[in-house]
């Protein structure tokens, strides 16, 4: 087991991504965004931690302007309440918030939509670039890599809108299009296996933003909801790690640092004046 350690994923546990698994996370999308484009059309409970019942919500509020990050696991039901059956698959679906104190949304917005730079400041991002840009939509690349016992390298296409309900209510869209796993990555012989014939590591992500400005900053909070392939049989010590922890750190990881660069920027702007 140690000798696998931070190497590549071995071509042994390659899967195929089947329609059956397709078609529930999109089952599962459908049901989540709808939830989503109800919540997103009203100021007054923007935020998933706007919601909190009782007690939770003020304490989490507090830790928010501390400096922590909020994380809490999701799971959309269908109509009828009943889980929806992933075969062959998982679905992780996060959400997190954090805070920006004496951010505005314009800092904020400028540092999320700086495409071109990401890999500068985001230690998952080994490259991004910015594809297309046609007023609040973009198309983006990233070549992200990952580590959980086993490194993975991932190339990535996706498509992003920005909807701005009011001055100080914003949110995005974020979907995968294309994700090739990538073997050998930065050495001369690397290349891509076939999409969907890979380690299923991620088959799909989508991520939805809103961002308030209140309080004296602007609070940041994403839901993320992504697909890989189900733990096989005698590999849970090798595939486990990886697609059960992952989703959740990378989230928090993107959070963080999300805040702590926009909050160098304030200060920047703040000594400038």
């Amino acid at each position: 087991m140690t000798a696998l350690l931070g190497a590549p994923a071995p071509d042994i546990i390659n899967v195929e991504l089947k329609p059956a698994t397709l078609e529930a996370f999109t089952r599962y999308i459908a049901a989540t965004e709808a939830r989503i484009n109800r919540e997103v059309e009203h100021p007054e409970g923007f935020l998933y931690v706007d919601e909190l019942d009782g007690t939770r919500r003020p304490q989490v509020f507090d830790e928010l302007k501390r400096g922590e990050i909020f994380m809490d696991r999701l799971e959309t039901r269908d109509a009828s309440g009943h889980e929806i059956d992933v075969p062959d698959g998982l679905i992780h679906h996060w959400i997190g918030d954090v805070f920006i104190p004496g951010a505005s949304m314009r800092q904020v917005l400028a540092f999320v939509q700086d495409y071109n730079h990401h890999q500068d400041y985001y230690p998952e991002i080994v490259r991004s670039r910015l594809l297309s840009h046609d007023d609040d939509d973009f198309r983006i690349f990233y070549r992200v890599r990952k580590h959980k016992v086993i490194t993975v390298t991932l190339d990535t296409e996706h498509d992003i809108r920005y909807t701005r309900l009011d001055d100080a209510h914003w949110s995005s869209r974020s979907f995968s299009t294309r994700i090739a796993e990538v073997v050998d990555a930065g050495k001369s012989g690397e290349h891509e296996k076939p999409v969907g014939h890979d380690g299923g590591f991620l088959w799909r992500i989508n991520s939805y933003w809103r961002f308030v400005e209140r309080d004296g900053g602007v609070y940041i909070e994403c839901e993320s909801i992504s697909l890989t392939r189900a733990i096989p049989t005698g590999l849970g010590w090798l595939i486990g790690p990886f697609v059960t922890s992952i989703p959740k750190e990378s989230l928090e990881g993107t959070l963080g640092t999300t805040r702590s660069e926009v909050l160098k920027r304030v200060s920047a702007a703040a000594r400038k004046q």
